[in-house]
């Protein structure tokens, strides 16, 4: 069943994530974590269709990560006051939820990323 796939793709990015998180900075927040398995199965769903190539999945998966973190970061952020992240000190941000440094960041991470979503397809089919 096609249900079993993307929970454990979501699953996977909500570990995976908030490990990258608690190792890179040394603290996550719950809606990271969710946010995590959101762009896994994202990512996972783009680099499976068929004209899918490396280079297009992570063109698209950066610009999805960026719209998903922009999202996010109005609601924690601006909305909820939780201050889970502020980008104001990074030249080129957009209301310092998202910036070109960390897009950036996020088209390396498409990376590992399609080479793991492509590995769990072939695992599944």
């Amino acid at each position: 069943m096609k249900l079993s796939r993307y929970v454990f793709v979501f699953l996977m990015g909500f570990f995976l994530y908030g490990f990258v998180e608690v190792t890179g900075r040394g603290y996550t927040h719950w809606t990271m974590c969710i946010t995590g398995g959101i762009v896994l199965t994202v990512i996972y769903t783009l680099s499976n269709r068929p004209a899918a190539t490396l280079a297009k999945t992570c063109l698209l998966g950066t610009a999805a990560i960026t719209l998903i973190e922009f999202a996010v970061g109005v609601f924690d952020n601006l909305i909820m006051g939780w201050q889970v992240w502020d980008y104001s000190e990074i030249p080129l941000n957009i209301l310092g939820q998202v910036c070109p440094l960390f897009s950036l960041l996020w088209f390396i991470l498409c990376i590992p990323a399609y080479f793991l979503c492509r590995s769990i397809e072939r695992r599944f089919v």
